[in-house]
């Protein structure tokens, strides 16, 4: 018989995980939710839309998102393959056009024979022998409790929050100049200069706007990484010069200066006609939303797209449910992916579904799933979420410390960076050669077909 697996949730973790089974002959139910039932953030029926941001982050070897990505792309990633093929400028990042993104992973997904799509919402953990949850921050109620009940006191939650979005018809290009920091990357991003004056009014504004009001809100259960712009600028006058509105690297033409700060705006879309405020997640009220940022310099009289808002994102608490190859300890075929199962940020996520993926590959042909190498990004990943201290575990971004260190010490950052790259690439195709292609990664052959 077929090896059959089942997969709950269509974002970008489930989709990987499906492109991952798929391309190892492996049948797959993928369920998603939308259109049937709505979240408060989407607006499509596609899978794999993006809510947060339109950026993957950094491409270079010497950042460690470069360096997950790298990992991803030689396993076959379809978010990467598809993310390439609609870029949009955003500097030395990879940043895509939201929309045909989501759409081009929707026409992948459904374009395999080895996929059925199910428009459903599944309020319980399926029992199939092989399963894997990957309903993201904004599962149902119904299957959080579930999920709750499942991994106990583990289950956690925090809030998130979105950035706004603006029509570029609407911003004054008299006022912005064109600049990415350093000059890394080309003038991708259009920067809003401040002086200090008008940022002193604005943070002032900013501080005493009116926020929305929500059940367990004022408890601030923010994620570090990804805090609303008004908690930043509560924690003191230049905390948001020295966060979002840095602007080092950044030189403003008309007076040969750096700026006293910047607001940097980034492509949204291919047809660049929308533009999103970087950094600036909110949970303001619209209409404070509309007062205040047509404060920034060059957006007085911004056309909003898309307001800022906040949403609650759930995740369990991995090291006390989960091993580094994203497999529950108490039911063995069950594995959760994407920010469900503790991880961070849209690259994190799909590199959960990759590793989930080639795991339930593992066990749907009757193996045990095996853990990559500490020493990649990968299997760095799957090591924070599988044994940190389970005491105000976090979700985590990827990053170079999660990495063992070098034998020899290399003083310079970069070169360090670097190093630590070419030893995880050159680990990771030693696993891959001993794998082999039953459950593990295809050969280079099938992989070029995939």
């Amino acid at each position: 018989m077929t090896p059959r697996v089942r997969i709950v949730g269509g974002g970008l973790a489930g989709c990987e995980a499906a492109w991952q089974l798929a391309r190892r002959g492996v049948s797959v139910d993928l369920h998603e939710m939308r259109p049937v039932r709505a979240t408060p953030v989407h607006q499509s029926s596609d899978l794999a839309e993006l809510v947060c941001s339109n950026s993957l982050r950094g491409n270079a070897l010497d950042q460690a998102a470069g360096l997950l990505k790298e990992e991803m792309r030689r396993l076959g990633s379809l978010v990467l393959r598809v993310a390439e093929d609609v870029r949009v400028p955003a500097g030395s990042a990879l940043a895509v056009d939201r929309g045909l993104f989501a759409r081009r992973i929707t026409e992948a997904i459904e374009s395999r024979p080895e996929i059925r799509v199910h428009r459903e919402e599944v309020a319980r953990i399926p029992d199939d022998p092989v399963t894997i949850v990957a309903t993201g921050p904004l599962t149902s109620q119904a299957l959080a409790d579930q999920v709750g009940a499942f991994v106990g006191r583990g289950h956690l939650y925090f809030f998130d929050a979105v950035s706004p979005v603006v029509e570029a018809e609407s911003i004054d290009h008299d006022t912005v100049f064109r600049a990415s920091r350093y000059g890394k990357g080309g003038d991708d991003y259009l920067n809003c200069p401040f002086g200090e004056e008008e940022y002193r009014r604005f943070h002032e504004a900013l501080v005493s706007a009116e926020c929305t009001s929500g059940h367990d809100f004022e408890k601030g259960l923010f994620f570090e990484g990804c805090l609303p712009v008004e908690v930043i600028a509560s924690r003191g006058r230049d905390t948001l010069r020295f966060g979002p509105m840095k602007p080092v690297g950044l030189t403003d033409p008309r007076t040969g200066r750096r700026p006293h700060a910047v607001v940097q705006l980034r492509q949204d879309n291919l047809a660049a006609s929308h533009y999103s405020i970087v950094g600036f997640q909110t949970h303001l009220t619209w209409g404070e939303q509309k007062k205040v940022f047509r404060m920034i310099p060059g957006l007085e009289d911004a056309a909003f797209v898309r307001y800022g808002m906040i949403h609650r994102n759930t995740y369990i608490n991995a090291p006390l449910v989960l091993e580094p190859t994203f497999e529950t300890r108490r039911r063995p075929g069950l594995f959760f992916a994407g920010q469900m199962s503790g991880v961070e940020g849209y690259v994190e996520s799909a590199a959960s579904g990759i590793l989930a993926g080639i795991g339930a590959s593992f066990r749907a042909h009757g193996r045990q799933p095996t853990a990559f190498p500490e020493d990649t990004a990968l299997g760095a990943l799957g090591r924070y979420i599988a044994r940190s201290d389970p005491e105000g575990y976090q979700p985590a971004n990827i990053a170079f410390g999660l990495l063992p260190a070098l034998e020899r010490r290399v003083r310079d950052k970069k070169r360090r960076r670097v190093a630590l790259a070419h030893r995880a690439l050159e680990s990771l195709e030693r696993f891959r050669a001993r794998l082999g292609p039953e459950g593990g990664p295809v050969p280079e052959a099938a992989a070029s077909t995939g």
